[in-house]
């Protein structure tokens, strides 16, 4: 078979795999709407709308609603919203897979290139044994984090409802959704309260830096071990970093945002009254830090967002719209394409021409993906915030707007208490944003772009210039 004809077939799966995302996730949501709008699922009538609303935002993994969930479903509902939550955190492709493999059926090769696809792998190879990994691990981190929770939450409201919440927000902290089903003030009755917090911090991150990161980092570590074993050679440095330029690239970037993150927070809002300004010091370090992190995706709070600085609103939509990394529960545009945007505008300012990290070179047409997938999420945040503002009239601060959108695009979850008041039409557009924030812009324009109809350019272009800047 000729390159091009081999190139031509590989774009035709890639696109048939984001038809299939994203009909799977509108199935799915649609399902879940219907499930959360059956009379057994709520305590008092719901609209359809509602319905929804709280689905898209289970299965997108958000955490923006319309109603109190605590006080609006049943135990059958709340499972319902939780089952939602654990498909949209896993994915829907690997939730199908995973029954395959309970039934021991054989993955076909184009399954799995689906599966490599939905998962941002570079290609089929030992993808079953990734998305089995994948699973488990999750399921065993979810676990970790319910038994931590437990501490906390037993105490306070007894063995069986203590381990129901434990287990609730142990998995959608983890698959960074960001629903509660306390009360309607997420986790702020425990901004002081370090198991909490540093438990919700923990599952939000690892959930967020990405399957790979975690495979990546377990099999450098088998190395060390093994190294260290046989004693056949002294362990240096380098052995702990000898992982990929992508795993590199996702922890550094999520570090620095973290910690840029917390000490921004921290100095903005320091006497604000409102969030950490009655705070002692140390909880004040642990909310700012707490801040930093749920922007990550997560959506939990620990301190009022509609009290936050217009300064530091503005930062946190900063850090929505960037988001976790690829091929984990998190959205945004992604830690790593944000840095790879970041590092090729340094390396051009400095007279470089090529895209350099950690002693390797990025290729163009990966930079060309990262680039587009910026601006197609800029453009929906944009387009989205600027329809809810004509909506929404002179009613609500444009900032507050921002907030709540950026949210939404970035399946974040974060709300300065709008969402509930927000007129059905701007609603609509949150589940819009919402879905698009978890499919994927990319994946939204080159499935209904007519990307199967285009044919292979052999041409070669005359080459000009245009005047920028």
């Amino acid at each position: 078979m000729s390159r091009i004809n081999t190139h031509k077939k590989t774009k035709k799966v890639r696109l048939d795999t984001m038809k299939l995302i994203s009909a799977g996730f509108f199935g799915a949501i649609m399902l879940g709407a219907i499930l959360l709008y059956l009379p057994f699922s709520n305590q008092q009538p719901i609209r359809f709308m509602d319905a929804l609303f709280t689905s898209t935002s289970a299965i997108c993994v958000t955490g923006l609603v319309t109603i109190i969930p605590a006080t609006q479903f049943t135990l059958f509902g709340k499972i319902i919203l939780l089952i939602l939550i654990q498909i949209g955190g896993l994915g829907v492709i690997a939730i199908g897979t995973s029954f395959f493999l309970l039934l021991k059926k054989k993955i076909s090769l184009s399954n799995r290139m689906i599966l490599a696809d939905s998962y941002s792998s570079s290609g089929p190879g030992g993808i079953v044994k990734f998305v089995k990994g994948a699973i488990l691990g999750t399921f065993f981190m979810e676990g970790v984090g319910m038994v931590i929770y437990a501490f906390a939450f037993i105490p306070k409201f007894g063995v069986i409802r203590g381990a129901w919440f434990s287990l609730f927000h142990s998995i959608s902290a983890f698959c960074n959704a960001g629903i509660d089903i306390i009360g309607g003030s997420s986790l702020n009755d425990f901004v002081t309260n370090p198991i909490i917090s540093l438990n919700t911090m923990m599952l939000i991150i690892v959930g967020g830096i990405g399957f790979s990161v975690w495979f990546d980092l377990i099999f450098n570590g088998r190395r060390i071990v093994k190294i260290v074993k046989e004693g056949k050679q002294k362990l240096r440095w380098w052995h702990f970093t000898r992982v990929e330029l992508h795993t590199k690239l996702a922890i550094s970037t999520t570090v620095i945002l973290l910690v840029l993150g917390t000490i921004l927070i921290f100095a903005m809002e320091y006497t604000n009254p409102e969030t950490i300004g009655r705070l002692s010091f140390g909880d004040k370090v642990l909310a700012s830090s707490f801040q930093s992190v749920t922007t990550r995706t997560a959506g939990y709070t620990t301190v009022s967002q509609a009290g936050l600085h217009n300064a530091t609103k503005l930062l946190c939509v900063i850090l929505m719209l960037i988001g976790g990394s690829p091929g984990g529960t998190a959205g945004g545009i992604k830690t790593t394409t944000f840095a790879m945007v970041i590092i090729t505008a340094i390396s051009f300012i400095r007279g470089g021409s090529e895209t350099e990290c950690f002693k390797r070179k990025i290729s163009k047409d990966n930079f060309r993906t990262g680039f587009t997938v910026l601006v197609l999420a800029l453009f929906v945040y944009l387009s989205g915030t600027l329809a809810v503002v004509v909506i929404e009239s002179d009613a609500i601060p444009v900032i507050d707007i921002m907030y709540e959108t950026a949210s939404a695009i970035g399946t974040v979850g974060l709300t300065a208490g709008l969402t509930p008041k927000l007129h059905e039409l701007s609603q609509i557009i949150l589940i819009i944003m919402m879905y698009l924030g978890r499919i994927g812009p990319l994946t939204f324009a080159l499935v209904f772009g007519g990307m199967a109809h285009t044919k292979e350019n052999l041409r070669e272009l005359p080459e000009r210039r245009i005047i920028v800047g």
